[in-house]
């Protein structure tokens, strides 16, 4: 892997790119990232970039969203490694596109963006709709044997769990709140964007070479009944536990079916494919340490 090119530096691209540059030898192979002509040239962005130059990451000017594949396949084509670190928030469709285009390009190994849940086991038509696309890249990446690939499953992002949108946990009405999507026995598993960035580092550059295959990781899987101890424990209150049903999370996709938050809830509510047991998982099995949900919850929940 002499050339590697990371598509974005947002919240899990910064961490990649930081970690992937302690991995090489910049006499010997090359990391670039590619990111949007206007970000490069914000003002906002300039210390961060300074940053990563100061890594001897190079930057590669380009719009997933505004370029033909044509396009994306001549950015490609020079790279022998590619990891996407551009999630939903690329639009529809982002995910195949990028694919076929490392696909046209010739790529040697592509690392998709694929860090959440296991979309083999959650399987076609759930409540995201988003999913089946990932599914769609999946079937791109098991038809051919031209470009290897890895499959990172991490889970749902530590942070997102106490996003008060997503309302698992909610800080923010001046009180606790924790809702148990399915039930309080039901289990998610979550890792933070760095630890993401640190364990995907680690595998790609793992012997005996990983190659074709999902690699699951985790921070932590917990239960929401686990979790409500917990955030009872850090806050030091008492935490109100609401339970929120299957079924009631569907009616209320029902009532609004374009609700992307309320689709992930259904999905995470029916518990099937958002959770592993961590003794499966890489660092488990490497001994890598990873932050668990009490760790980040100290340093990052502000008490209510």
């Amino acid at each position: 892997m002499t050339s590697i090119l990371v598509l974005g530096a947002g919240e899990l691209g910064s961490p990649m790119l930081t970690f992937l540059a302690a991995k090489i030898r910049p006499s010997t192979a090359t990391l670039t990232v590619l990111l949007r002509p206007q970000t490069i040239s914000n003002p906002s962005r300039a210390a961060e970039l300074d940053a990563f130059r100061a890594l001897d990451i190079s930057f590669l000017p380009g719009d997933i969203a505004a370029s033909s594949i044509s396009k994306l396949v001549a950015l490609f084509k020079p790279y022998d490694l590619i990891v996407s670190c551009l999630g939903f928030a690329s639009g529809p469709g982002s995910q195949a596109k990028i694919c076929t285009a490392v696909l046209e390009a010739g790529v040697s190994r592509f690392v998709p963006w694929q860090f959440g849940v296991d979309y083999d086991i959650i399987g076609r038509g759930s409540a995201q709709t988003l999913f089946d696309e990932q599914l769609d890249v999946r079937d791109l990446l098991r038809a051919q044997d031209k470009t290897e690939w890895v499959i990172i499953s991490t889970g749902m992002f530590t942070s997102f769990l106490f996003e008060s949108s997503f309302g698992v946990v909610d800080l923010s009405a001046g009180h606790a709140i924790v809702r148990g999507l399915g039930g309080w026995k039901n289990k998610v598993t979550v890792t933070t964007p760095g630890d993401i960035g640190k364990l995907t580092a680690e595998i790609l550059f793992t012997e005996p070479r990983l190659r074709n295959q999902v690699v699951y990781t985790a921070g932590e899987t917990i239960s929401y009944g686990e979790l409500a101890d917990l955030v009872e424990s850090v806050t030091s209150r008492k935490v109100h536990r609401e339970e929120w049903s299957v079924e009631a999370m569907k009616a209320r996709l029902k009532e609004d079916p374009d609700d992307v938050l309320q689709k992930y809830r259904v999905v995470f509510a029916e518990g099937k494919g958002v959770s592993w047991d961590m003794e499966q998982t890489f660092n488990a099995q490497k001994q890598i340490e990873t932050e668990g949900v009490r760790s980040w919850a100290l340093q990052n929940i502000v008490e209510v």
